[in-house]
């Protein structure tokens, strides 16, 4: 009997997948050698499930150098998949989108020498790139157009926002810009869980080089009216703040639990004899260190789609006020703009934590912005119509006051500025941030002067922050005196304070609330002078900055600071001349009472004189080309934060 020809071999000690080993035939070095991978390599390549953390791997790991050696293989990659997306087969399509969104991601992601040139040679070629891009974008427009599933489609969104946030400082993002997709992402902007993604990459291109041209996505945003997609825009926006806001709330929660059997007899010292609670499921709060990790961390990557909310907002009144007045969710009980607000406050109330944590919360401060600046935005903020109520940040004392029932917006936007000036304060102030912050302040401020509304308020926490602020930017003054923000930030915060103590009779709702203005201008009256002396280097003549009031008033700040300083010493003098009478029957002088003091300031207004202060309650709209260095910054954030947003998925 003939020996069999067939010859036994030993098992592997592993299996290895099929799909990892055309990567590994894929991405080996070819030398001297032009790869070419047949059909069948293809065909059996897209019809497998890809294994996206073993590709990640991968690339990861291959050097610049070594992927510009095999760029003829990943022009291949490119190419085959673009031809898998555009035929249309239900399993190939959906390999080939998760194939190039791990594959985009990750090589864009490198550092290349010259950006433009070398991914162009890795992605297509130079001489092909116009062929190959073009037929690329056409698949993606005609996946997200007509994709069998919402998957499907939502795949295809990944796929331009991998390469949109990729290639950014490239020119390669301009093949999406000289194509129209905003018609074709606008009807996939309902989808519940990931409908803010096309509102993402929307935002992503709106914003590509809008200062060098006229971004043809801007002007979409500023053209479009059709009400219906914009108020699903808003609904995704405020799903996305809501979840946002929650990973927050997850760290540490700050909502006060009410009184219960449990914590009575805790309080006066009986917890032995509190009901268990064994059979209710707890977390395990993290500790003190990991608490500042995971703050430091937030907010997630899909606070990317800030920058969009702030885009549409600053081009479009009709999204503007349909934000606003959006109906409040009754699964959630919140409105779209209540989880914006919410998101803001606690973003905010960490912003100290990260740059990235204050770029966010600035960018919604200029969005905050823009909506008071529109005047009849600005009256729906104050409006009763418009009562809301809104989660505040309470995780860190001092801690804004608990309010049960629904208020103005405004009253909202008075708590975040407070929570805001209260927790950020330290040697190393971010300025910019709290000319932001005194800017909101100012902006409602200024409407209540100016419509001369009687505004309900926590006005003496106001007046309490207001002049903590004073009383820290006098003691370090020398921490901050040479940031070049910082004459704008002076001449904010003395616009606000003396138009709060000049005219605040106009609309405060009585009296008790402007006698302790006054109370507290002169307690903290001996850092007045201190103050003008610390900034004196910063006066300027007949005008005050820009950003702050008209540039047209004719009040300086040193004028201000003067009329401040006047009229704490014509109190200050009134109060020591009333404890002067009270000792004459003692031997010593004592302490007024509040009932006294309160008496000696009321009848103090009667020889009082203030200088005239004009235009405290002008300001000047906000203008985008004048704050670009903030806006690129904000892009730019925006642009990494989508790259790991993609990269996660």
């Amino acid at each position: 009997m003939e020996a069999s020809p067939l010859t036994r071999q030993n098992r592997p000690g592993s299996f290895q997948p099929k799909i990892d080993n055309l990567y590994e035939q894929l991405f080996e070095t070819h030398e001297d050698v032009e790869p070419d991978f047949n059909d069948g390599f293809w065909r059996e390549f897209f019809l497998l499930r890809p294994d996206k953390a073993n590709l990640r791997r991968r690339l990861e790991h291959i050097s610049v150098d070594d992927l510009l050696q095999i760029q003829g293989a990943t022009q291949q990659l490119f190419r085959q998949a673009v031809a898998r997306i555009n035929s249309g087969n239900g399993v190939s399509d959906e390999s080939a989108l998760d194939t190039l969104t791990v594959f985009l991601n990750v090589v864009l992601a490198k550092r290349y020498t010259n950006p433009s040139s070398e991914i162009i040679a890795l992605l297509a070629g130079l001489d092909q790139v116009d062929t190959c891009f073009l037929h690329f974008v056409d698949a993606i427009e005609n996946v997200i157009r007509l994709g069998g599933s919402a998957d499907l489609r939502q795949r295809a969104v990944e796929v331009a926002i991998a390469l949109t946030a990729g290639a950014y400082q490239t020119s390669l993002v301009s093949y999406f810009t000289h194509r129209d997709l905003f018609p074709t992402l606008m009807k996939n902007v309902d989808d519940p869980h990931h409908g803010f993604k096309p509102i993402l990459l929307l935002g992503l291109l709106a914003n590509y080089n809008k200062f060098e041209f006229r971004n043809p996505y801007r002007l979409r945003f500023e053209d479009f009216v059709n009400d219906a997609a914009i108020q699903k825009i808003i609904l995704g926006l405020g799903s996305v703040c809501s979840r946002s806001r929650d990973h927050y709330v997850a760290i540490q929660e700050d909502i006060e639990e009410g009184w219960t059997l449990s914590n009575t007899l805790k309080y006066i010292g009986l917890g032995v004899l509190a009901p268990s609670r064994s059979s209710t499921p707890t977390r395990n709060a993290p500790s003190i260190d990991d608490s500042k990790d995971l703050f430091s961390s937030l907010p997630e990557t899909d606070a990317c789609i800030l920058l969009s909310a702030y885009d549409f907002t600053n081009a479009n009144k009709l999204f503007a006020n349909t934000f606003i007045t959006h109906p409040v969710d009754p699964n959630k009980k919140e409105s779209p703009f209540s989880t914006f607000l919410s998101l803001t406050s606690y973003i905010l109330h960490h912003a100290y934590r990260s740059p990235r944590s204050t770029l966010y919360g600035h960018l919604n401060l200029i969005t905050l912005r823009i909506l008071l600046e529109d005047q009849s935005l600005c009256t729906k903020i104050f409006s009763p119509e418009v009562f809301t109520s809104v989660r505040l940040c309470r995780q860190r004392p001092p801690f804004l006051p608990i309010t049960s029932t629904s208020r103005p917006l405004a009253a909202t936007l008075f708590d975040i500025a407070i929570d805001t000036v209260t927790h950020n304060l330290r040697r190393r102030l971010s300025v910019p941030l709290y000319i932001a912050t005194l800017n909101i302040i100012h902006r409602l401020l200024s409407y209540l002067l100016m419509t001369r509304t009687r505004f309900p308020y926590h006005w003496p926490l106001l007046w309490q922050t207001l002049l903590s602020l004073l009383r820290f930017l006098t003691t370090y003054a020398d921490s901050i005196k040479h940031d070049p923000d910082l004459p704008a930030l002076i001449d904010t915060f003395l616009a606000i304070l003396s138009l709060a103590v000049c005219s605040g009779d106009v609309f405060l709702p009585d009296t008790n609330v402007y006698d302790d203005l006054f109370y507290k201008l002169v307690e903290n009256g001996h850092l007045l002078p201190r103050f003008k002396s610390a900034f004196s280097h910063l006066s300027r003549p007949s005008t005050v900055a820009p950003a702050t009031m008209d540039p047209h008033a004719s009040t300086s700040p040193t004028v201000l600071i003067d009329t401040l300083i006047g009229i704490s010493d014509h109190f200050t003098s009134l109060l020591e001349e009333e404890k002067g009478k009270s000792s004459t029957f003692g031997s010593g002088t004592r302490n007024l009472s509040p009932r006294e003091v309160s008496r000696v300031i009321r009848k103090g207004y009667e020889s009082l004189r203030v200088p005239e202060t004009e235009g405290l309650e002008r300001w000047v709209r906000w203008r985008e080309v004048d704050e670009k260095g903030l806006v690129k910054k904000a892009g730019r954030q925006a642009v990494e934060d989508a790259k790991r947003l993609v990269g996660s998925s």
